[in-house]
């Protein structure tokens, strides 16, 4: 069977999401959605495989700009709806999309493409490491107490439409964004994703609601949630879905948890898709009661390995030798020294030096943000140290004291 790979075409893009609404269960995407990604998708960075007039395979890649540790923003492939149809699985489809699509990313002189997988393991043979992790917390507040910093009392709290308060929510989101590793800094246009509110997203629960923290007349933080009420014999056991919260300073952020916890008739607030170290649970009396779970987030490539490795900075400083493996993009594959100084500044060049660790990109890129340690990665067998003390060194040059998070999908 023959099938033709080529650039995606304006006039085909309803064809091509056709093909991965397919792929993903066959549930169309809610109209107010789909308006949305029609205007944020790049056709002439998106792929698509045609059987004839027949789309059977989609990849999509978003230019994003992405924090990386040291507060530096890094511009990136957002790899995207990327799907085979059923009928022409295990022919090589999604091989050759991910070979054009990295050949692609690094004509554009992006050092590092990022996605979020379906399936953690469909990632890992392209060189794609897992680099953040997703907490999500199911939290018994009925049970739960919450403590609060000074200064909590001082902030005042008002509840807003989200679409009204986008510009104040994205300017908090905005100030916060650098400070992450992992986080996309929004392009125009994806200050709509955090507030698009399709009915039957809802899981039966109210519209998208925001409450605005506030000191002094300025928005200082923000939370978004929907409300899903819920009786049985004993009383009300309603569930706060928080979607979004963000703030500047301690008392604000208590200020936002405090409100979601103490709203009548709930008495859950649940979140998917936290950071993994949220100080939430510093504040909570019971973590045990939070029901905290933790999956994969952010998967990150390291398309050109020189620059992106020079692109962020580094915790101590180093001086190391790595023999790097990678097979689906050959020109990162050999010894490269990493020297970084005090100041965390780095350079990333070839050498013929011995090598002191040995590893593979995509290992590389699950330490990249600073969320995975090299020695972790050691102990299962996946990082070797070829020099006594190389690891250690190495290991705590790339941690970072911030995890790394991606907030949002794409």
């Amino acid at each position: 069977m023959t099938t033709e790979l080529r650039v995606l075409s304006g006039s085909e893009w309803d064809v091509w999401l056709g093909c991965l609404e397919s792929a993903f269960g066959g549930v169309p995407i809610a109209p107010e959605t789909r308006e949305m990604y029609a205007e944020l998708t790049e056709p002439d960075r998106a792929l698509g495989h045609w059987d004839g007039p027949d789309c059977v395979g989609t990849a999509g890649a978003h230019s994003f700009r992405v924090a990386v540790p040291g507060g530096a923003v890094v511009p990136a492939a957002g790899i995207t709806m990327v799907s085979v149809a059923a009928t022409h699985r295990r022919q090589g489809l999604l091989t050759a999309m991910m070979r054009r699509q990295l050949d692609d990313v690094r004509s554009w002189g992006e050092p590092l493409a990022v996605l979020l997988a379906s399936e953690p393991g469909i990632y890992g043979r392209f060189g794609y490491g897992a680099a953040t992790s997703e907490m999500n917390l199911r939290i018994d507040s009925s049970r739960v107490l919450l403590s609060s910093p000074p200064g909590t009392d001082e902030i005042r709290l008002r509840q807003a439409s989200p679409a009204r308060a986008l510009d104040a929510c994205e300017a908090v989101y905005g100030r916060l964004a650098a400070s992450r590793p992992g986080t996309p800094l929004r392009q125009p246009g994806w200050e709509r994703v955090p507030v698009d509110d399709p009915e039957r997203g809802r899981q039966g629960g109210s519209a998208l609601r925001c409450v605005l923290a506030e000191r002094d007349g300025e928005v200082t933080g923000y939370a978004t949630y929907h409300l899903r009420p819920a009786w049985d014999d004993a009383g009300p056991k309603g569930t706060v879905a928080v979607r979004d919260l963000m703030a500047l300073d301690p008392a604000s952020y208590a200020a936002l948890w405090r409100f979601l916890f103490g709203i009548d008739l709930m008495s859950v607030v649940e979140c998917h898709n936290r950071p993994a170290d949220d100080a939430v649970l510093r504040l909570v009396s019971d973590v045990r009661r939070c029901e905290v779970r933790l999956r994969d987030g952010l998967y990150v490539r390291l398309v050109e390995l020189g620059a992106a490795l020079e692109a962020r900075t580094y915790r101590t400083p180093v001086d190391v030798v790595m023999e790097v493996e990678d097979v689906f993009c050959p020109w990162n594959a050999g010894r490269w020294r990493l020297t970084a100084d005090s100041k965390g500044a780095a350079t990333c060049r070839r050498t013929q030096d011995d090598p002191e660790l040995a590893l593979s990109v995509k290992e590389l890129g699950a330490a990249y943000l600073g969320g995975v340690s090299l020695s972790t990665l050691a102990a299962a067998g996946l990082v070797r140290e070829l020099r006594p003390g190389a690891l250690a060194g190495t290991s705590s040059a790339f941690s970072s004291d911030i995890q790394p998070w991606c907030p949002h999908g794409f």
